[in-house]
């Protein structure tokens, strides 16, 4: 008997060891890795358009060069917002419209906002992002890397001081899910994303959301994970990229 509580106990030793996932890699390494992934060296020269909602998007990316479009209607008036790397400009009907500068930013902002969740992870390894490793984490039984990312003023955008979490798939490193907080004039909160309907577009990596915020106002960004898992989130919506294309450039 003494010999079988000796086999159990190394067995249940061993199976924590298989359980626990050693952390090797940097927050740098993990995302380039998922960059990779999920497009690499594509995204950098590429044109991408997509529906989102009610609107027409276009993105066109040419060896550190950008180009973010965004095109409506507003009743009779046909709106085009252009945002590169000097400027934004909006035109109705054709004609270029004088704007203030906080309404500048503000349009701005909402046309980066679409175009960079679109392509995630792509660009969380520019110079003015700041990631931190916080560990690793279990959602739906699978283990993820953790990773905090913040923004320095200068080349942050407009919404610089918004803090995101991700979490990259440790095998994989594909990133399944992401939370962030934001303080903007129609309000301050949180959300959290759950990634779906992954597909592939000409090399490039694509999903969907299911868009969740927390019903608890006491719950902290960095809890969102664990709190998506015991179901203490509240579904607000589904964020959902329509009629994807992709025209690679000449790499």
């Amino acid at each position: 008997m003494k010999y079988l509580y000796l086999i159990l106990f190394g067995l249940i030793l061993f199976n924590c060891k298989e359980d626990k996932v050693e952390i090797k890699l940097s927050a740098n390494e993990i995302v380039n890795k998922s960059i990779e992934k999920s497009g690499g060296g594509a995204f950098d020269n590429s044109v991408i358009r997509f529906d989102f909602r009610d609107k027409f998007y276009v993105a066109r990316r040419d060896k550190g060069q950008f180009s973010l479009i965004r095109m409506f209607k507003d009743g009779n008036d046909s709106v085009f917002d252009l945002l590169t790397n000097n400027n934004f400009d909006r035109f109705i009907n054709d004609s270029r419209v004088i704007l203030e500068d906080s309404m500048k930013s503000k349009f701005s902002a909402s046309v980066n906002s679409v175009h960079y969740f679109s392509v995630l992870p792509y660009g969380l390894n520019a110079e003015a992002v700041n990631k931190t490793l916080l560990g690793i984490e279990k959602i739906k039984n699978k283990d993820y890397y953790k990773i905090k990312v913040t923004f320095n003023p200068d080349g942050g955008g407009e919404d610089y001081e918004d803090v995101f979490v991700y979490w990259f798939d440790c095998k994989n490193f594909k990133v399944d899910y992401l939370a962030y907080s934001y303080n903007e004039e129609d309000g301050v909160g949180m959300r959290f994303r759950e990634a779906y309907n992954e597909r592939y577009v000409e090399e490039i990596r694509f999903v969907d959301y299911n868009n969740y915020q927390a019903e608890d106002n006491k719950l902290e960004l960095f809890d969102l994970g664990k709190a998506f898992e015991e179901k203490k989130l509240k579904l607000l919506s589904k964020i959902e990229l329509k009629n994807i294309e992709v025209e690679l450039l000449n790499q």
